[in-house]
């Protein structure tokens, strides 16, 4: 199924096939947000839109809860059109943002930014779009609106709804432009359905042990120790902004962590980005149970998994408890669904 142009796309047959070849099911609120995506991709209405001064939306915001198959969706479209076209994961996004203005370090660094996005893209797919600390927060609006300026369309999958975006935050009184400029310039689609897909066909040969007990210690270490057969123990150095982490338990391309090295020190999205380009497979061991006291580090694991997801790496984990009972802090309790749904996914025997 080859990539088709705007001119001739018929996204929803492409879509059905698609979803026989792979044997998912045809679902018609995902169909109903696919023949949505494409009308804002090509509008067949621009000549009215020209004489009604009807101004072009440029964001298609799509949001809903973990597993309903928004990535899945945005993934199919970004692969059917055949236009300049970038995607990211949001953190990578402003990853890559924050090293252009580090190196730039004037004040039209977001304009030339932007420029150089869009010499190279006129439609940005950013998945996993999410708001969870104060830099992102009160650069953002100024970014999109030179996005915007630009003729650049945005595709963002999200699991939070555009009012709720960075609830609770510091200072969030300056960012809610940004959500005013969203407001007004996107198609705004929720997708809902009842189960999580990811989960639904979750074997019993999952990667994750628990009690942490000796028992546990045991069948952890004889899987790490099947993993790394023949394999030479190395010491790795990821250098990150100046910072240096050192990976002690390196074999080819596995790595074995404790949950407080890589969640208990000040590590963040660029961090973990370096650390998922060299590795496959990754261990970490002792993963509490999340509380209030600990949300901080809860959310350094959001993180890390939402990067592991995106990059494809197979998980182990060592918990306390079950995936089930593994708690939260309230400030992440929503977007936590999506990291359990995802670690489910994760370390299903067919991703080792």
């Amino acid at each position: 199924m080859g990539k088709k142009t705007l001119m001739s796309l018929n996204l929803e047959n492409s879509f059905s096939e698609f979803c026989n070849k792979n044997k998912f099911e045809i679902n018609k609120k995902q169909t109903e947000i696919l023949n949505s995506l494409e009308k804002f991709i090509f509008p067949r209405n621009k000549l009215l839109n020209f004489f009604s001064k009807k101004e072009d939306l440029s964001c298609f915001y799509l949001y809903g809860n973990v597993g309903v198959g928004k990535t899945m969706i945005a993934n199919f479209v970004y692969e059917q059109i055949n236009i300049k076209k970038t995607k990211f994961h949001f953190n990578e996004f402003m990853i890559n943002f924050h090293d252009f203005r580090h190196k730039k370090k004037n004040d039209n660094s977001v304009s030339k930014f932007v420029k150089n996005l869009k010499q190279k893209s006129d439609f940005v797919y950013l998945d996993e779009f999410q708001v969870t600390n104060i830099v992102d927060a009160m650069i953002l609006g100024k970014l999109f609106e030179n996005i915007f300026l630009n003729n650049v369309k945005i595709l963002i999958t999200t699991n939070t709804k555009l009012v709720d975006l960075y609830k609770d935050g510091l200072q969030r009184e300056q960012f809610l432009p940004f959500i005013s400029l969203i407001e007004k310039k996107s198609v705004q689609k929720e997708l809902f359905l009842e189960d999580d897909y990811r989960t639904q066909h979750h074997d019993n040969n999952q990667r994750i042990f628990y009690p942490l007990n000796e028992k546990t210690l045991f069948k952890i270490n004889q899987k790490f120790r099947i993993l790394t057969k023949n394999l030479k123990k190395e010491e790795k150095l990821i250098s990150t902004k100046g910072r240096v982490f050192k990976i002690n338990n390196f074999y080819g391309s596995l790595a074995r962590f404790n949950f407080k090295e890589l969640c208990e020190q000040n590590l963040g999205a660029e961090d973990y980005l370096n650390i998922s380009q060299i590795c496959e497979h990754i261990f970490i061991e002792e993963v509490p149970v999340f509380n209030e006291y600990n949300s901080n580090q809860q959310s350094r694991f959001i993180t890390l998994i939402d990067i592991l997801y995106e990059k494809k790496i197979s998980l182990t984990l060592s918990m306390e408890t079950d995936l089930s009972r593994i708690g939260t802090s309230k400030k992440n309790s929503e977007i936590f669904k999506r990291t359990t749904s995802r670690v489910y996914e994760m370390t299903t025997s067919k991703n080792s």
